[in-house]
């Protein structure tokens, strides 16, 4: 798949841009005060995969905080998350943080943020420029209202005042709630002579199932486009959630693969075999015997089933009450039993990794 071209960046141990992975971030969503709560949460939120942790630091007492949180956890890459005071960056870059995410326009003007880059540069830690439709400077909402071009030309501001300071390890995020204005935002700024790594996001998607919606139409659409360097979910909840929907767009897209790929029918008056509690038998296997990134098809009848089967890696075509078992293409066993295709599947599943 075409890939946007993009300097690299890294992020702690993570490297952004440049032809590395798509990477998932998250934020806690703990008081930053609270130590104990951010760690656990932080430690949650690395096992389900996330691979970079972004943290508020609004005050003295979260600095102190992100500093403990910095020495308990020094592998996991951590986002100081910067609005208002530049004092709070400058002690977040000192005590280590893998990157800082400010927004130019509210961190006291390019005096102060000289100050961040001064520091930035000494302890070689990248900047992300965060650009929302509901944080925009008063004269670009003049002249454009919260649009694309406010946003693209807000991000471009920033920019060119980090271009005379001299720093250019940055990161790129334009961010709108409203999905098609997200996605014009980001291409808009893609189609522009830079070659920054851009995080993609849709802010304020909601609770989990408008959230979903929305990261995937958003995210989903520019990643398909070559868009995008790492992404972040944004849902009203548990940050946990936010991995496990990332995961699944970056899979949808096929631009990482986690787990198996399983194309199953959604069911219909022609179906002959109980295919929803197949399909919930084998999910529920792949789960618990961590079977690779492979392709299976589960398919319940004579239309479409034996063609999806042919096509995946390993694939199931049921119909009166039995099926067929596919392999790369080609018929493996047929007249399989109802009863007996899910372990029927599974043999041919590990028949072909064994050859392989």
């Amino acid at each position: 798949m075409f890939r946007r071209n993009t300097r690299q960046v890294r992020v702690g141990r993570i490297k952004i841009g440049g032809g590395a992975p798509v990477s998932i971030q998250s934020m806690t969503n703990s008081t930053p005060h609270n130590i104990e709560a951010t760690l656990a949460q932080l430690d949650t939120l690395v096992d389900l995969g996330c691979e970079i942790v972004r943290i508020s630091v609004p005050d003295n007492v979260a600095a102190d905080a992100f500093a403990v949180i910095r020495k308990e956890r020094p592998d996991v890459p951590l986002v100081a998350d910067i609005h208002f005071d530049y004092k709070m960056a400058l002690r977040a870059i000192e005590d280590g943080a893998d990157k800082i995410r400010i927004n130019p326009g509210n961190i006291g003007g390019k005096h102060r943020l000289r100050e961040i880059v001064d520091a930035a540069k000494d302890y070689h830690v990248p900047i992300r420029v965060g650009i929302n439709s509901g944080s925009l400077e008063q004269d670009l909402l003049n002249l454009y209202g919260a649009t694309p071009k406010a946003a693209v030309e807000s991000v471009m501001r920033y920019l060119g005042w980090l271009d005379e300071m001299d720093f250019h390890d940055i990161i790129v995020s334009i961010k709108f709630s409203d999905v098609p204005k997200m996605v014009e935002a980001n291409l808009m700024f893609a189609e522009l002579s830079t070659d920054y790594p851009m995080h993609l996001g849709v802010t304020e998607a909601g609770t989990l199932f408008a959230s979903t919606v929305a990261s995937s139409m958003g995210i989903g659409d520019l990643l398909l486009q070559g868009i995008g360097d790492t992404i972040r979910v944004s849902i009203t909840g548990p940050p946990e959630e936010e991995i496990k929907v990332a995961k699944e767009i970056l899979q949808a897209s096929r631009v990482r693969l986690f787990h198996p790929i399983v194309t199953a029918c959604p069911t219909c008056g022609r179906t002959e075999i109980d295919l929803i509690n197949i399909v919930k038998q084998v999910e529920e296997r792949l789960e618990a015997e961590h079977i690779p990134p492979i392709h299976i098809a589960v398919m319940g009848c004579v239309v479409n089933g034996p063609g999806e089967a042919r096509e995946a890696d390993v694939g199931l075509a049921g119909g009166k009450g039995k099926g067929v078992i596919f392999r790369k293409g080609n018929i493996v066993k047929s007249s399989v039993p109802e009863s007996e295709l899910v372990d029927a599947l599974f043999d041919e599943i590990y028949n072909m990794l064994r050859d392989e």
